[in-house]
């Protein structure tokens, strides 16, 4: 099961007046932090008293060193903690890289990929069309970058350099809300209809082999809607939340909490051993393990991310909301335990998967 690590922050810059770049060094155990592109990083820290967890992406690609953005949230109490507070020399505390927003890499293959996002969910789409220019030499990018203004666009300069390094491969099309634009088409929301006419006069979505999107839900399912009415199945369609720097697929919408008759005996595994204990009527899998004192693995509680996925080994849960798990990992018997209600008296689920 993944555990926490001491990473040393060697370098703090901003991107935009409101998100910093964060570069990070494993204290020790480097390999643990041996990413692939589109992963994000866990943390957590103690912010007056209470211990807050929240996961960010890594927005360099292979080999270039662990990096994450971290955009100002009104409200955030994590991402204003790391905005005001960290500087070079500081320790910082993460869960190795997790999440499956990518795809296999295939030097000897010539593809196209398209990815679409949506102010800082940008961070884990430059992981991925960084790596996969690199190691994928005969294969295409094509970006969709959404921002309000000019003055939002995070990574703007890295952009363009990776522009001017991968001619010919890389196409970058930014559409601003409130900031005019020479072509009309590229001004607005990225919805269905402005998906529709990107389609229809710039983007060959018929070429597109895998298609990548981060960003707010709405914009999301708009964009999805889109590909797939041009073509695109489901499996060559990914997410990422860019809200949570979460990752996933959209499954299902959230459902009422499923009621046990009687009190359900629940087995958890972690790190080998297995406990049991009595739940709650009306708990979460993973709210009932806190509750005594199981050190589950876990961030958002929201169903956005994968950090608190495990396998049910006996008996039978239903998961009210899921953002972070493929279907073929629902069929292997995962789920996450933050969203996942008892159905049958017994349970046994695993985490060390």
């Amino acid at each position: 099961m993944a555990k926490f690590h001491s990473l040393i922050v060697t370098d703090v810059e901003n991107t935009i007046r409101d998100a910093i770049v964060v570069s990070l060094r494993p204290e020790e155990g480097a390999e643990a932090f041996d990413f692939t592109q589109g992963q994000y990083l866990t943390f957590r820290q103690v912010i007056e008293g209470t211990e807050i967890r929240r996961s960010y992406s890594i927005c360099t690609g292979k080999g270039e060193g662990l990096r994450v953005g971290i955009k100002r949230v009104e409200g955030g109490a994590f991402s204003n903690w790391a905005n005001d507070t960290l500087t070079p020399g500081m320790r910082v505390e993460a869960m190795p890289p997790m999440g499956n927003f990518h795809t296999t890499i295939e030097p000897e293959r010539e593809k196209n990929y398209i990815g679409f996002a949506g102010g800082s969910g940008i961070t884990p789409v430059l992981s991925i069309l960084t790596t996969t220019l690199r190691a994928e030499p005969q294969s295409n990018f094509t970006l969709v970058y959404a921002n309000r203004g000019v003055n939002t666009i995070m990574f703007k300069e890295d952009l363009e350099d990776l522009k001017n390094q991968f001619m010919g491969r890389l196409t970058i099309l930014h559409v601003l809300e409130s900031d005019a634009q020479d072509i009309d088409l590229f001004q607005g929301r990225v919805d269905q209809e402005k998906c529709d006419l990107l389609f229809k006069h710039w983007i060959d979505i018929a070429a597109m082999d895998t298609a990548f999107i981060c960003g707010p839900e709405p914009m999301m399912l708009a964009i999805a809607d889109a590909l797939r009415q041009h073509g695109l199945r489901d499996d060559q369609i990914k997410f990422e939340l860019f809200a949570s720097a979460q990752h996933g697929r959209l499954e299902q919408r959230k459902k009422a909490v499923p009621k046990t008759e009687k009190p359900t005996e629940l087995g958890v595994t972690i790190d080998g051993t297995q406990r049991f204990i009595t739940m709650e009527a009306g708990q979460s899998v993973l709210d009932s393990a806190l509750d005594h004192a199981l050190d589950a693995p876990y961030a958002c509680k929201a169903g956005v991310c994968s950090t608190c996925r495990c396998k049910v080994t006996k008996g039978a849960v239903e998961m009210i909301a899921n953002h972070a798990l493929e279907d073929y990992e629902i069929e292997q018997g995962y789920v996450l335990a933050c969203q996942s209600y008892p159905t049958t008296e017994q349970v046994d689920v695993e985490f060390d998967h």
